[in-house]
């Protein structure tokens, strides 16, 4: 029991780390369309995400239960504790690393396939819910699309709304509406990224026998969305490089065009009780704006990197957490 006690509280605090982590490297991507255009100065923009993934954080729960009960059945896990923190320290480690670089890898990604890598480690590939883990796979790869789709038709009604306007005064009004687009962004970030971190700590609870309901305790969205609020009062400006600029040169009508565009799809998600990689939708988003604008105006080279980043996290993530779960058994 002491063991199991120990793991839990070390379950606990890396899942609050990684929320707070997930603050500086996701929510950059939320902000960072305002930031390069100048519609926001990057310390406000930074507050701003920070309140309103505050509030998202708190609004819904839907995801938390799907990351809590549609991986792995927490009530049949063996080992959990072990296999939950095993998870939580590769997606950790992978998000540091691409931070680090600079570069928008999914914090959904790493998490999930994490979790997936360190419970087949533990019980072998029975121990998957597959039905609820194709379901969460396929929100995954859908998403994006989805995005790139949604951001080439925004920006092409955008275009024709507007055709006749000048471009300095239509930049000059769309820079003060990505005040809005962007504030809506990190709130739909907070309603669906926040809420994994929710999931994990209630299934280490679950695992623990300290609870019998995959029930979203409010202590738990509480600490979740206080982490992932400091975390994006830090910042995350090498993102915010990437995303904002690398992609294409972005004006205030290609920002809102994409702002709204990742906003829906995201927020579309969380409704329906699904996590999505919001660096996924929002640089798809972009993509697609992009393209509507000018195919040759998008820096495919980058995307490409961006892609094959997306592409290489689930796998890399499944075989780092299988390896760590293997180690700490080892010791516990």
């Amino acid at each position: 029991m002491e063991t199991v006690f120990i793991l839990t509280i070390l379950v606990v605090v890396f899942a609050l780390a990684f929320d707070f982590i997930n603050g500086f490297h996701d929510t950059a991507n939320a902000i960072a369309t305002s930031v390069s255009t100048r519609a926001l100065k990057p310390r406000v923009a930074v507050l701003m995400a920070a309140a309103m993934n505050f509030v998202g954080a708190l609004t819904f729960t839907g995801v938390a239960k799907t990351i809590t009960k549609d991986i792995v059945d927490p009530f049949a896990l063996q080992n959990g504790s072990l296999i939950i923190l095993a998870a939580l320290l590769s997606a950790i480690i992978w998000n540091l690393v691409t931070w680090y670089y600079g570069i928008p890898s999914s914090s959904s990604h790493t998490l999930i396939g994490s979790i997936a890598g360190a419970a087949v480690a533990s019980s072998g590939f029975a121990i998957l819910n597959w039905e609820g883990f194709i379901k969460i796979i396929q929100a995954l790869l859908i998403s994006p699309f989805l995005a790139l789709a949604v951001g080439f038709l925004m920006m092409s009604l955008f275009k024709v709304i507007f055709k006749n306007g000048s471009l300095y005064g239509t930049n000059k009004k769309f820079r003060i509406f990505q005040i809005g687009t962007a504030a809506l962004q990190s709130f739909t970030h907070g309603t669906n990224d926040a809420q994994k971190a929710m999931g994990i700590i209630t299934m280490a609870l679950i695992a623990a026998e300290w609870q019998t309901n995959d029930d979203i305790q409010l202590w738990v969205r509480i600490a979740a969305a206080t982490a992932m609020g400091l975390g994006t009062s830090i910042g995350g400006y090498k993102i915010i490089k990437t995303v904002g600029g690398k992609i294409m040169k972005i004006r205030p009508i290609n920002g809102a065009a994409a702002d709204l565009s990742s906003a829906m799809i995201i927020f579309g998600a969380t409704t329906i009780h699904l996590p999505v990689s919001t660096t996924h939708v929002i640089s798809s988003a972009i993509m697609g704006v992009g393209s509507a604008q000018r195919v040759k105006g998008v820096k495919w080279g980058v995307a490409k990197k961006i892609v094959l980043t997306w592409i290489i996290t689930l796998p890399i993530s499944a075989v780092m957490a299988g390896i760590i779960f293997l180690a700490l058994n080892l010791f516990f």
